[in-house]
């Protein structure tokens, strides 16, 4: 026990090396389990090495299957190796034999989502949003997929269920404005950029959408405001270039209006 506290503080020490030695050798006196071997491959993953790491969490799983956190170290592992396949099998595996472990259904759907099989990731993530009807991150995630699927208005629905839980995330307003501008729903689109904006002033990317839906509107004078709130940002200088001659186009054409 003594020699178990010590290479997990090693591990929490972050001297992985030390603590894989500790570990292995707990393993050589025939003391293996399931939480050793997974520990194992924590310091394999972090030192680096993947495949001992994932013959190790293998080994987690062979001795306990019923071990989420091995789940999902290993799909860790598999997504940063982009091995969605694998991923995808061990987190199917995971769910049979946990199916009340809504963690490892989400990373499965995320998987799916990765691996373009998006109608595979709306059903799994509909079954945890029948278990867990408050699960903010399923909401986030159902509404990219149905962004990616061209439903437009199933993809705002989301984006607003998500508010309901966490409404100070200025990316969900920036992707509810652009489900909204995707179903021809300019007021609210241009509603949601500017929340974003709200939220943090320094969030670029909103700025240009609601100058562009200014633009289109019509409202001349809030487009050059915002486009050029947008070009005092850390954007890149080519795209600063372009604003300011859209911008001068823009105060053309007001000036051929008049």
């Amino acid at each position: 026990m003594a020699k178990i506290d010590e290479a997990l503080e090693s591990f929490k020490n972050r001297d992985y090396e030390h603590a894989l030695d500790l570990f292995s050798s707990i393993v050589e006196k025939g003391e293996e389990s399931a939480e050793i071997y997974n520990n194992i491959g924590l310091c394999y993953y972090n030192l680096g090495n993947f495949e001992k790491a994932e013959d190790n969490f293998l080994k987690s799983i062979k001795l306990n299957p019923k071990l989420p956190q091995v789940y999902i170290n290993l799909a860790d592992l598999y997504y940063k190796s982009h091995d969605f396949d694998n991923g995808i099998q061990l987190l199917s595996q995971g769910v049979y034999e946990m199916p009340d472990e809504m963690p490892i259904a989400h990373y499965l759907a995320r998987f799916y989502m990765e691996d373009a099989r998006l109608d595979l990731a709306i059903d799994e993530l509909e079954k945890i949003l029948e278990k867990q009807p408050e699960n903010y991150d399923a909401y986030y995630d159902l509404g990219k997929v149905h962004f990616e699927l061209g439903n437009y208005a199933i993809a705002a629905e989301n984006f607003e269920n998500v508010l309901e839980y966490k409404d100070n995330n200025e990316w969900i307003y920036y992707y509810l404005g652009q489900a909204y501008e995707a179903n021809d729903e300019i007021d609210k689109a241009l509603s949601n950029f500017l929340k974003a904006i709200a939220i943090n002033d320094s969030f670029h990317p909103a700025y240009k959408k609601a100058a562009i839906l200014f633009l289109a509107r019509g409202d001349y004078d809030d487009a050059i405001e915002y486009f050029e709130s947008y070009m005092e940002m850390n954007i890149p200088q080519d795209e600063k270039n372009n604003i300011k001659n859209l911008i001068e186009r823009i105060k053309k054409k007001q000036e051929n209006e008049k």
